[in-house]
């Protein structure tokens, strides 16, 4: 049974973003040929152009399918969770291994490495990553915001903290090659642990002050 367009193209698309990935990671953006990666990959330019438009736009779709990844756990169905506590963790655990993937990684570097030569790459890296991925959670929380679950006059800051706490040290090491990627445990302990601080912060409460704010709204940054 012979495959349809459909399939084929897929297919071919997915052999040039794996073959442009390993390009851009072991050469660099500015050292990275078309025709390098179609020696890798197979095909013609002509695909690489029809699919991608050029070098950047194929840069872009190696961004692109990470952030969908990234992403993936905050449908719109699931914006009125009640849970906002498993809703976080679930978004932390698949937001920290997009981060901690190999292609991310690459692709991290890649941007830091080539930023103040090509901004309109890093700008248009960050917002469709980073910036969407805080932008899609602060949706989240203003959710929960509406409905008396927390308490914030700016989501979207604290949508940026909660990623900030996600990223934390841990993906700097693995950038900077001091260490491998997280564990699946690890990355579970790591998730739960910013969640739980986020939540309700570091300091210590007696049973009392813990009874009281049982029948209460969560007050994010209320550490008193």
């Amino acid at each position: 049974m012979n495959a349809s367009k459909e399939e084929q193209s897929s297919v071919r698309r997915e052999a040039l973003l794996r073959a442009a990935a390993e390009e851009f990671f072991e050469r660099g953006y500015v050292a990275t040929s078309i025709d390098a990666i179609i020696m890798r990959a197979g095909g013609s330019k002509r695909n690489i152009y029809n699919e991608f438009g050029n070098k950047e736009g194929l840069f872009l779709a190696l961004v692109q399918e990470n952030a969908d990844a990234a992403l993936s756990s905050l449908e719109f169905d699931e914006i009125d969770s009640p849970d906002l506590r498993e809703t976080l963790i679930r978004f932390g655990r698949n937001l920290l291994a997009v981060y901690m993937s190999p292609t991310l990684i690459g692709i991290y570097r890649t941007i830091v490495t080539e930023a103040n030569r090509f901004p309109d790459l890093a700008r248009s890296f960050y917002e469709r990553g980073p910036d969407r991925a805080t932008r899609r959670l602060a949706g989240v929380l203003e959710a929960a915001k509406q409905r008396g679950e927390i308490e914030s006059d700016d989501t979207l800051q604290l949508a940026g903290h909660f990623v900030g706490m996600i990223r934390d040290n841990l993906h700097l090491q693995v950038i900077l090659g001091l260490r491998s990627p997280p564990s699946v445990d690890e990355a579970r302990q790591a998730v739960i642990s910013a969640v739980e601080v986020f939540l309700h912060g570091v300091f210590r409460r007696n049973s009392a002050q813990m009874a009281d704010r049982a029948d209460t709204p969560l007050g994010i940054g209320d550490a008193g």
